[in-house]
């Protein structure tokens, strides 16, 4: 039987369709209900396949989870580069609150999140999205202003931990606050000129009244 590369392509695509379509699946049904209730029997019901078309990719819906996992993390970096995509230089003071779109996208997948958020995959999530954040300051942006003086890894790994605790601070405390919120209030703190700023310590008793 000769195979092409075209034939090739074709099972190529047919695979990933059939991957996302179970992703979507398990992520739907992750938005309805937590994942220990979620059976094999309803991604495949709700991806409109067939379960050996499941056992054909995955062996357990865990491994299901690792993919939607790693389609999460990519929807995150493509809103985290949202409000710089078209630039070629910025300032963080040039960031306007409507053109922060991280906190739509955690909002979007808020059982997700506050799935993870709970469980013992926590410290897993936590360091690939660091890793991905970091690696997106790393690549996508060059201090100009700096003098050489600032570390770009140290900057970066700042700038990564920042983001995340935000995000992780906002889901354990039940999405208090809206996301244009969330987006208002990154915003300021960008827009804040900290090597001005003065701070009260509030140790002295004095202060306190």
């Amino acid at each position: 039987m000769h195979v092409t590369a075209q034939s090739v392509q074709t099972v190529d695509r047919r695979v990933r369709k059939t991957k996302q379509a179970l992703v979507r699946a398990l992520l739907a049904l992750m938005d309805k209900r937590h994942f220990r209730e979620i059976t094999i029997a309803d991604i495949v019901r709700e991806a409109d396949v067939n379960r050996g078309t499941f056992y054909r990719y995955y062996r357990h819906k865990e491994e299901l989870l690792e993919d939607a996992i790693d389609t999460v993390i990519k929807d995150l970096i493509e809103a985290f580069r949202e409000p710089y995509k078209n630039c070629d230089t910025f300032t963080p003071r040039d960031i306007t609150a409507s053109s922060i779109k991280i906190f739509d996208h955690v909002a979007q997948y808020a059982n997700f999140y506050t799935l993870i958020a709970k469980s013992h995959t926590l410290p897993v999530l936590y360091e690939r999205i660091y890793d991905q954040l970091k690696k997106l300051y790393m690549h996508d942006f060059t201090i100009c202003d700096s003098d050489g003086k600032i570390d770009k890894e140290i900057y970066a790994s700042y700038q990564a931990n920042a983001v995340i605790g935000m995000i992780l601070d906002w889901i354990r405390g039940g999405f208090r606050h809206s996301p244009s919120y969330m987006a208002e209030q990154l915003q300021l703190i960008l827009h804040f000129e900290w090597c001005k700023a003065v701070y009260r310590t509030n140790r002295n008793p004095d202060h306190r009244r």
